[in-house]
């Protein structure tokens, strides 16, 4: 999945999404998609007490979390008040969003902890090898096999499914515990998403270093830290 290629054919609908909004300060709007992704990891991590059914409103957090995180950008851009620091605060709340959804789906109890943690690190070193280009004079990477709209839509699909396959409809799996089985070992749609985001996160990672490694000059001074204070 590349959804970031997609965007420009989205835009004209992010911006009919964005019009309510434009009154706003964009960091308010920011703070909308902190709040869902927030609320859908205490959601998910509440899953172990109380069932899969809470996976739904899980996943339509995780959807609302994504689609403040497209609009507080074009409202920065509509109204004319993008600056550095908005976008340093954006991807701030980003990673924040991130460690929190990961963090609630690992508690609860539909995905093996381990494969969440080592999941949750290559989705943030995707973003830092991204920032980091960025930060080396590249310009900001957005390309690779996970994007952030990618690993959004990714768990809210993932979420959705826990919680459809929990009702007893035809086509759900009679064991709740092991939708699938391999050689006798089970995994959940959850531990298949978490397995994806490993893959495709070391893969983006290292395409974006290597790309980033190359583009920059054999030789000459490093970029110098800015002075500490005495």
């Amino acid at each position: 999945m590349v959804l970031e290629g997609y965007r420009r054919r989205f835009h004209p609908y992010i911006v009919r999404l964005a019009r309510p909004f434009l009154g706003w300060p964009p960091a308010r709007v920011s703070a909308l998609a902190l709040a869902g992704a927030v609320g859908a990891g205490l959601l998910a991590a509440l899953v172990r007490g109380f069932g899969p059914l809470l996976f739904l409103p899980v996943a339509l957090l995780i959807l609302a979390s994504g689609i403040f995180d497209v609009l507080d950008g074009e409202v920065a851009r509509a109204t004319g008040r993008a600056s550095r620091r908005g976008d340093f605060l954006d991807h701030v709340f980003d990673r924040y969003a991130d460690v929190a959804i990961v963090l609630g789906i690992a508690a609860s109890g539909f995905v093996n902890p381990l494969l969440a943690l080592v999941a949750l690190v290559s989705l943030l070193l995707t973003s830092y090898m991204g920032t980091q280009a960025q930060a080396v004079g590249q310009g900001r990477l957005y390309g690779g096999l996970l994007t952030r709209a990618d690993r959004l839509v990714v768990l809210a699909a993932a979420a959705f499914l826990e919680f459809d396959w929990s009702l007893p409809w035809p086509w759900a799996p009679s064991e709740p515990w092991s939708r699938f089985a391999v050689d006798g070992i089970g995994f959940t749609v959850l531990d298949v998403a978490m397995l994806y985001f490993v893959i495709a996160g070391q893969w983006t990672a290292i395409a974006r270093a290597v790309r980033v490694y190359r583009a920059l000059p054999p030789t000459g001074a490093a970029p110098a830290d800015p002075p500490t204070a005495p």
